[in-house]
């Protein structure tokens, strides 16, 4: 049987702690939103003057990182390149900005940040991801 990591309330915290500083230390307006490895909400934070919208996708993007098991990034990189099929995919978002947090190898949750410009976004989940 394999054992694995699994992110706990404390975790949660320093995520959305450390991804809130980077967001603010650059004056960005922005959704977090932390998700399990099963792409359930375990936090959600929209910073004053982030546009309602931006709780969705920032959410979506976690989740999308947290089943895919790899950054948005990815995803976007491939309908830009002319994988236009992905935007169709289910439970799925192809927007950069969604990191997966990574405990021994495997993957225990994802963040995902919505509300600047797509290489801000994942500037501030990777910095939250960092703060583990």
């Amino acid at each position: 049987m394999q054992q694995k990591a699994v992110l706990e309330n404390t975790d949660v915290a320093r995520l959305l702690a450390a991804a809130r500083d980077e967001a603010r230390r650059n004056a960005w307006n922005v959704t977090i939103a932390i998700v399990d490895d099963g792409g359930h909400l375990l936090a959600l934070e929209r910073l004053d003057g982030c546009a309602p919208i931006s709780a969705y996708i920032a959410t979506e993007k976690a989740r999308s990182a947290a089943l895919g098991r790899r950054e948005t990034k990815g995803y976007e990189e491939m309908v830009n390149n002319g994988r236009t099929a992905f935007v169709s995919a289910p439970l799925l978002t192809s927007l950069e900005g969604g990191v997966p947090v990574l405990v021994q190898g495997q993957v225990v949750g994802a963040v995902g940040v919505s509300g600047v410009k797509a290489d801000q976004d994942a500037q501030v989940a990777a910095a939250g991801v960092a703060g583990l």
